[in-house]
């Protein structure tokens, strides 16, 4: 066979080949989603347009509610319940400081100094979960009763004399006082400080102490430099879901407050099932959802948190 009848040389290889994905495997990601965005879109956006709605009626049950695009209802609804708006915001702000000053050691405890009883503890944490929202609300009841232990320890620490003088408490009583709603909060919203904090600080290498203590850093010093700084992450997102539900809560200012201590939450509920006037009662949802947007918009940004949470 002579040299130009030879078979041809096979082209020359340029490296692996990369096969494109296939249309059904690039459509996996959109498909596994598409239940999460219905979930969403119909129980999240669909509702919130049909409230949006609602809130620019006007008209009574008996005639029926239509769209007149009425938007001074809303600057009514906030002159009317500005108060349940301030005392809502003043009592989820001191429930979450205090679910901080008590979850952090906590948190702290659990990750580093617990040791083989960590997971005992974190169920400790969690177990309150296994109860009703509204029947460990009617413990506190129980709890704060007057005549009971813990009022005859405040009286005999003389703690409601102070708690009286700022406004918290009516003398030698606690319940149905601010002081009682805040407890009530604080109790309910702890675990969600907790876990947060727990998984922030957990996630901390614990060389980081050893080299902080090898450049003769004081135990504070450490906690001020390392370990809180690497902590924000849980801080920050404790704080909010902490703050936002409190914010919102009515259970607690029902059954622990009295007509003084109602929260806009209370309000809102009130407007929804006994006033029946529900276009009030979805523009002071959507005031209430602003409000918290844009205290939690103003806290990340002041935190320095916008990429850790």
């Amino acid at each position: 066979m002579s040299v130009t009848d030879a078979p041809p040389a096979p082209p020359a290889s340029t490296g692996p080949q990369t096969r494109k994905p296939s249309t059904r495997k690039r459509l996996v990601p959109y498909w596994l989603l598409l239940p999460g965005i219905l979930w969403l879109l119909v129980f999240f956006a669909l509702p919130m347009v049909y409230q949006a709605s609602t809130s620019v009626q006007t008209g009574s049950l008996e005639k029926g509610f239509e769209v007149t695009w009425h938007f001074r209802t809303y600057w009514d609804a906030l002159a009317d319940y500005y108060p349940q708006f301030v005392r809502s915001l003043l009592y989820a702000g001191t429930a979450t400081v205090l679910c901080l000053l008590l979850g952090y050691p906590l948190a702290y405890l659990i990750a580093f100094k617990a040791g083989r009883a960590r997971n005992l503890v974190l169920v400790l944490v969690i177990a309150p979960f296994f109860t009703s929202f509204l029947i460990r609300t009617l413990a506190w009841k129980t709890i704060l009763a007057d005549g009971g232990t813990v009022v005859d320890v405040l009286n005999t620490l003389h703690v409601l004399d102070v708690t009286s003088w700022l406004g918290w408490t009516e003398g030698d009583r606690v319940l149905a006082t601010p002081m009682a709603v805040v407890c009530g909060l604080t109790y309910n919203f702890l675990p969600f400080m907790i876990l947060p904090l727990y998984t922030s600080l957990e996630r901390i290498d614990g060389r980081l102490h050893e080299a902080a203590g090898d450049l003769y850093a004081t135990p504070a010093t450490t906690f001020r430099k390392v370990t809180f700084p690497l902590s924000m992450p849980g801080v920050v997102s404790g704080t909010l879901l902490t703050f936002i539900p409190a914010s919102g809560d009515y259970v607690n200012a029902e059954l622990l407050g009295s007509t003084d201590t109602k929260m806009v939450g209370s309000v809102i509920q009130t407007q929804f099932l006994r006033v029946l006037d529900y276009p009030t009662a979805a523009a002071l949802s959507f005031i209430l959802m602003a409000v918290v947007l844009f205290a939690v918009t103003v806290y990340i940004r002041r935190s320095g948190t916008e990429d850790l949470v």
